[in-house]
């Protein structure tokens, strides 16, 4: 992998307590919180930009609403004082944001994309992220998702719901890597 620009900005999304409660079932990469933390301890180190994007749903009822503790970030993920929380109510962190602005306003062109759920709001901010232009990294092991059920009832593991979304991005919205890529290319 070559070196990241050191203004290659790391997108942090929905690291929340919502997707700790058993409704979601299975979950694929346990890791993934301990692999953002890391990330985002070598992006602070390094003074590379972070953007922690949080979703606020709407209904009152949802595990995201602001008023109720899944919308509270998990502690891997907790923002600093002075780094920008970009509140979003769809699945993109594009849409309704200033994300794109600030982005382009601070001359960042690269960016490295990390959070839950891999095959929702990661895999639409990063095929908006690819339309827009962006050189677009997804890190592979720092995000997670769960377990689905499709058509007709079929299950699909939440392994199968992550490498699929992950090879639908590859090669055509982002490039697919590893944590220890973007460490050694940061380094």
């Amino acid at each position: 992998m070559k070196p990241l620009p050191v203004d290659a900005a790391l997108i942090v999304i929905d690291v929340q307590q919502a997707f700790n409660d058993p409704s979601w079932g299975q979950r694929n990469n346990p890791s993934a919180e301990a692999n953002i933390a890391t990330l985002i301890g070598a992006w602070r180190h390094t003074r590379r930009p972070v953007f922690h994007i949080q979703h606020r749903s709407r209904r009152p009822d949802s595990l995201f609403h602001p008023d109720r503790p899944g919308s509270e970030v998990k502690p891997e993920a907790q923002p600093l004082a002075g780094e920008p929380v970009i509140f979003k109510d769809v699945n993109s962190a594009f849409i309704g944001t200033d994300l794109e602005q600030r982005l382009r306003g601070a001359g960042i062109g690269t960016l490295v994309i990390v959070g839950i759920t891999t095959d929702h709001c990661v895999s639409t901010t990063t095929r908006m992220a690819g339309n827009f232009g962006f050189d677009t990294y997804i890190v592979s092991d720092a995000t997670a998702t769960f377990e689905r059920q499709g058509p007709g009832g079929r299950h699909y593991s939440a392994d199968q719901m992550h490498d699929t979304a992950l090879a639908s991005l590859h090669g055509e919205f982002a490039t697919v890597v590893r944590s220890s890529d973007l460490l050694d290319a940061i380094a």
